[in-house]
């Protein structure tokens, strides 16, 4: 009975999900179809990286779908490679808001430095190639979860592919980034350092700690 219970709510918020990219290209048909398109084509950040703004709705529901899609893969992930997880809602929804604190704390501080600095267009630049790469992670995330939810894959080739695919879509945005600001970069590379592990590596071994002492 409890693997129906964890297989429905998987399957809801999948497709809240889906929902979520769904009414992304219903708002927005043409951005929708760059973004997709943003592995080898720069147009999509070339365009939309100048009309950014500090809330945007399309960014917004492809974040939705990250938050959703990456709790559920993560919960996989954990279960399959740690310790076998049995579903608990309240547990659940635990990991699913710091998933999305994390993100959005580190970007809201993120901003917070670059206006103390005021270095705002150069990091407004950066964190919406960063955001848009990050997005479209959450592509691969829901077809991964759909693998491991409605087949009989094996599910450590699903999760490491999935994560091979992931570390490979944000390592072009971030040699997308670095080659947008190499110049600035090199004239600043021991702050780059420090920004990397301030701000790239520390959160993610917050949200690490937070996941390891996950238990349902």
């Amino acid at each position: 009975m409890r693997e129906y219970i964890t297989h429905d709510w998987f399957t809801i918020l999948t497709a809240f999900g889906i929902f979520a990219l769904a009414f992304a290209k219903y708002i927005n048909t043409l951005r929708f179809s760059d973004f997709i398109s943003i592995i080898g084509n720069s147009k999509y950040l070339k365009i939309y990286s100048k009309d950014q703004k500090f809330i945007d709705p399309f960014d917004g529901l492809l974040f939705l779908n990250l938050a959703f899609s990456g709790s559920i893969f993560l919960f996989f992930c954990y279960s399959t490679f740690i310790s076998p997880l049995t579903f608990e809602l309240i547990s659940f929804l635990k990991l699913l808001l710091a998933v999305a604190t994390v993100v959005i704390i580190k970007t809201l501080l993120e901003r917070l430095i670059a206006s103390l600095f005021e270095i705002d267009s150069i990091i407004d630049s950066y964190l919406f190639q960063k955001i848009t790469f990050l997005n479209y992670s959450g592509l691969v995330l829901i077809i991964a979860n759909i693998l491991l939810l409605y087949t009989n894959t094996n599910s450590k080739i699903v999760i490491i592919a999935s994560f091979t695919l992931i570390f490979l879509i944000n390592l072009i945005g971030f040699i997308t980034s670095f080659k947008n600001h190499q110049k600035i970069i090199n004239q600043n590379f021991f702050y780059f350092l420090l920004y990397l592990c301030a701000l790239e590596i520390a959160p993610y071994v917050l949200l690490y700690k937070v996941i390891s002492e996950y238990n349902v």
